[in-house]
């Protein structure tokens, strides 16, 4: 129970990684906010997962990307809970398209949630923090796509990417009240979205020649965030933890085949 008595925010909390993070939270001691954009049903689950482990939930259905929207949810949060803590910036949107061929409206929309969703949510958090004067833990879930040109991805490489840089400065500029930023680029990981792209046989094809010979779980993602979240992680801040079976490691070249010079 390392987080008992903290209060969280997770976005994108009813499905995939955000799901696996509110539930890790509370079974690590938190209050945790549930926030959803339109999956209903299954954010109930996640809060009664919540309730589960014995700890209080309660359900936000808003738009990150409406500014107004985040900043009710914060101010909710601290109403009903009392304080706020921790804040989980996990909510995207991605379409796939070449960039000379995207729609324009999808493109934005990609951009809105997963850039401007994940700066609202830490600007309307970190004015509850600041106020408390106890500090706190911000965590960002990014992408190897911030440093990865996937082809196709154009909108999503620009937003995690952008989030990257958001993440490591307002990591400085919050040193003074002792509140925590960092990052998580996941890897490939077994959730719902990625069906949009792929189909089961795509899938699992892909994921036996990923080095560690499968895909990620959202289990292994709410971990990292657990840890970043710990008081006892009180040294780490603007760091960047990656988790993603050695994706980034030139498996491609393990056998000698493509390797440099």
């Amino acid at each position: 129970m390392v987080l008992a008595g903290k209060v969280a925010i997770v976005t994108g909390a009813s499905r995939g990684i955000g799901k696996a993070v509110a539930i890790g939270l509370a079974r690590a001691g938190a209050d945790v906010a549930v926030n959803f954009h339109s999956h209903r049903e299954e954010a109930e689950a996640v809060a009664a997962e919540v309730r589960k482990a014995g700890r209080r939930a309660m359900l936000f259905q808003a738009d990150v990307a409406n500014f107004d929207a985040v900043a009710e949810m914060a101010d909710r949060t601290v109403k009903e809970f009392g304080r706020l803590d921790i804040a989980i910036a996990n909510a995207a949107y991605s379409d796939r398209a070449l960039f000379y061929e995207a729609n324009l409206d999808e493109f934005r929309r990609t951009v809105e949630v997963s850039m401007w969703g994940a700066f609202n949510l830490l600007r309307t958090t970190v004015e509850k923090m600041i106020a408390q004067q106890q500090g706190g833990s911000v965590v960002i879930i990014s992408s190897p796509h911030s440093y990865t040109a996937v082809p196709r991805a154009m909108a999503y490489n620009m937003s995690k990417a952008a989030i990257d840089q958001m993440a490591r400065t307002a990591a400085i500029e919050l040193v003074d009240h002792r509140i925590r930023v960092n990052i998580i680029h996941p890897g490939w990981i077994d959730t719902p979205g990625e069906r949009k792209f792929a189909d089961e046989e795509q899938i699992r094809q892909a994921a036996a020649r990923l080095p560690w010979g499968r895909m990620g779980t959202s289990e292994e993602i709410s971990r990292g965030v657990v840890f970043l979240s710990d008081p006892a992680s009180d040294y780490i801040t603007g760091s960047s933890l990656l988790i993603d079976g050695g994706g980034q490691l030139p498996w491609w070249a393990k056998n000698g085949v493509g390797a440099p010079g």
